[in-house]
């Protein structure tokens, strides 16, 4: 057996026991039946009809696809400004470093990392900077995963976990930590200035809060039937209670009570072109080694080989929607890139008054 046929089916093996242990014999397929109504739902809360819980979408989300989406894009789970001479692991890799140099991070400070997934950047943050990281996360499944990897990595005595919403970390006094940051977290919450004012008490004053945010641009035109409908399916795909503006970010930041140090959409690059950051969902090409799975043909490959191993018994009954959700949400994420109206890099910077 070739070594890359070989690691392939080490990569489906734990991808079966990965989701095996997150749906627990539940019925995958009406869950995504049911995850597909969330925002008909969230409506009817508007009117007054239902009681919607958000947190519960998103929860929900993470634990339908967070085994997909580890399996597709690696264990760090957000965008980074892109090189064509760089992997997008390597470009991952490059954008952490940026934000640890942002902080300022020093040996010995303890650190927030507010909606922590399963900490691919809190473990580099804890080998390149020494600091102590505390991992704050509502969803178990992943929190889990974050603390077996962080114990494989021998980084578990520098990590420490909470099992809670960013929302309400009420078990954390005011003024705890030397630094925090926030990826591609915050834009989930259902009350973005609620999330930063929480944010801001757990931070001691004079600490830096780095954050990278989910945003429309200002391309973004609100009477622009298609812009509107490219808005929804992002939405609905990676479960946003809304899309806001850079400015709305910096006006919630601001109001919670930080001082706005920097603020831009890293997706821009500052000298001549860049790779867009939605290029490896779209082909192979600009992104060095640049898999397959990710682009619109092989994303329908793998749908069509879910129902096939579903059957087998490999992986769980409904895995298959699950991946087909995860592929319309990729096909909105592109038509938002392209489009120009949305961008997953606008990157903050922020300081707690001293």
């Amino acid at each position: 057996m070739s070594f890359p046929l070989a690691k392939e089916l080490g990569r489906l093996r734990n991808l079966s026991r990965g989701l095996k242990g997150a749906y627990r014999g539940s019925d995958a397929q009406r869950r995504v039946q049911d995850f597909d109504g969330w925002m008909r739902r969230a409506k009817e809360d508007d009117a007054g009809a239902t009681a919607y819980d958000h947190a519960k979408t998103v929860k929900e989300y993470y634990d339908l696809c967070g085994e997909f989406m580890v399996f597709g894009w690696g264990e760090s789970l957000h965008f980074a400004p892109l090189s064509p001479r760089e992997s997008l692991e390597d470009s991952k890799t490059r954008h952490q470093r940026l934000m640890i140099a942002k902080l300022e991070l020093r040996e010995g400070m303890t650190v927030i990392d507010v909606g922590c997934g399963i900490g691919g950047p809190m473990r580099r943050v804890i080998r390149e900077a020494g600091v102590s990281v505390v991992g704050i996360n509502s969803n178990e499944i992943q929190l889990d995963k974050a603390k077996s990897l962080n114990a494989e990595a021998g980084l578990d005595h520098m990590a420490d976990y909470l099992a809670c919403s960013f929302m309400d970390m009420g078990a954390i006094a005011d003024d705890t930590f030397d630094r925090g940051y926030a990826i591609e977290s915050t834009c989930h919450a259902p009350d973005k200035l609620g999330a930063f004012t929480e944010i801001h008490r757990v931070l001691k004053p004079g600490a830096l809060f780095w954050g990278q945010e989910m945003c429309t641009t200002d391309t973004f035109d609100p009477d622009d039937n298609r812009h509107r409908a490219i808005k929804q399916d992002l939405m609905h795909g990676i479960a946003l209670n809304d899309i806001a503006t850079m400015g709305e970010v910096n006006r919630a930041l601001e109001m919670a009570g930080f001082q706005v140090i920097e603020g831009r959409d890293r997706a821009v690059a500052e000298n001549g072109p860049a790779t867009p950051w939605y290029q490896p969902m779209v082909s192979r090409r600009q992104t060095l080694g640049n898999a397959l799975h990710r682009t619109p043909v092989g994303r329908k490959a793998f749908q069509g080989t879910s129902k096939l191993v579903e059957r087998l018994g490999i992986l769980p009954k409904g895995s298959a929607d699950v991946v087909g959700l995860m592929d319309r949400t990729a096909n909105a994420y592109v038509a938002g890139g392209k489009a120009g109206i949305f961008t997953p890099l606008y990157c903050f910077l922020a300081r707690k008054p001293a």
